[in-house]
């Protein structure tokens, strides 16, 4: 029977005493934070990735890789000796990927609670001991908070073919004349995970790295990045990859510049760059008191420069058809840390 070839491979989590939920929990380091003084958007991106990773793999039971982020804003700026948590709860499962949402919140750990700093969506495939996709454990809503949130990530499905569909399209070649930014290393030891590749986090501050750099550049300021949207992976890089990442400016608005930025990895014996990610990143220029300042506008010359521009615009109109997750009306019950909690009156 179809039921009994299934259960080795796919336990039910029930059974196994898997949960589909994780909270990482710290305080901010003064070494997390960036030249602003606020955690970067490409280490909160990291710390986005572990803890998915962390609800994906011990739902699946297996080694899970990063699929795709998408749709996150940075809200509020994340400081040193602050608390900060992030909860990844699942919200939707294919035949062997894991829709995980992540909301972070961080607050002075004076207080008693915390303020909701960011969310977003990101996207694990279980794979085999063969690194191949593997069928992973069907997760089913229970409450109306998880029933909603489950609607709310299917219907994001397919957006998110029109935003990849959108962005598979464009050409980026010599004839563009956009200001860009390219960074160029090896992949160290340093930057792989526990299954021997650069993990997903990684890459994506590598990505933020690239998109400021770009912005600081045009702008002649510091720059912050406010969004990231649908960051895909492709191939993994491995120790020794020439990683290169580059940043190219697409659009501007009166504060922000939108930076299209790709990742390449080559191998040490080969003179191919393959494609390992792709991404949109917002940068916004700010002044010394850390505000939004005004930007230059990028003008267009070249058709494959004015196809960009009505790339990004496009980008935005997509992104307004992305219905937001819901948000539970307070820390739920079961997940509150207990240093959060009022405790009740006697």
């Amino acid at each position: 029977m179809p039921s009994a070839q299934l259960a080795p491979t796919v336990p039910s989590p029930a059974s196994a005493g898997r949960r589909s939920e994780a909270i990482h929990r710290f305080l901010v380091k003064p070494a997390d934070a960036g030249i602003l003084g606020s955690v970067d958007g490409g280490r909160l991106l990291e710390w986005i990735d572990k803890v998915a990773y962390a609800a994906a793999a011990q739902w699946s039971g297996r080694y899970c890789v990063t699929a795709y982020v998408g749709n996150i804003h940075l809200d509020r700026p994340i400081v040193p000796g602050e608390l900060v948590e992030l909860h990844a709860k699942l919200v939707h499962t294919g035949h062997t990927s894991m829709h995980i949402l992540v909301t972070v919140y961080s607050t002075d750990p004076t207080r008693v609670k915390p303020v909701q700093t960011s969310q977003c969506l990101t996207i694990f495939v279980a794979v085999d001991d063969d690194k191949r996709p593997a069928q992973v454990p069907q997760w089913d809503p229970a409450t109306i908070l998880e029933l909603e949130r489950h609607r709310q990530a299917r219907a994001r499905i397919s957006v998110r073919k029109q935003i990849e569909q959108a962005m598979a399209t464009q050409q980026y070649t010599a004839a563009g004349t956009a200001p860009s930014a390219t960074l160029r290393f090896l992949a160290a030891p340093s930057d792989i995970n526990w299954g021997g590749k650069v993990h997903g986090g990684r890459t994506m501050g590598w990505i933020d790295e690239a998109a400021c750099v770009c912005g600081a550049d045009w702008s002649g300021r510091h720059v912050i990045t406010s969004y990231f949207g649908g960051i895909r992976f492709y191939r993994p890089i491995l120790i020794g990859h020439v990683v290169e990442i580059t940043a190219r400016l697409i659009h501007t608005g009166p504060r922000s510049m939108h930076m299209s930025v790709h990742v390449t990895a080559t191998e040490t014996h080969s003179d191919v760059p393959e494609l390992a990610a792709h991404g949109l990143a917002v940068v916004v220029a700010v002044d010394e008191h850390g505000k939004a300042r005004p930007v230059r506008r990028w003008q267009p010359v070249s058709e494959e420069d004015r196809s960009l521009d009505a790339h990004a615009r496009q980008l935005i109109e997509l992104r307004s058809l992305v219905e937001p997750f819901t948000l539970a009306a307070a820390v739920p019950a079961d997940a509150e840390p207990s240093h959060f909690r009022i405790p009740a009156a006697k």
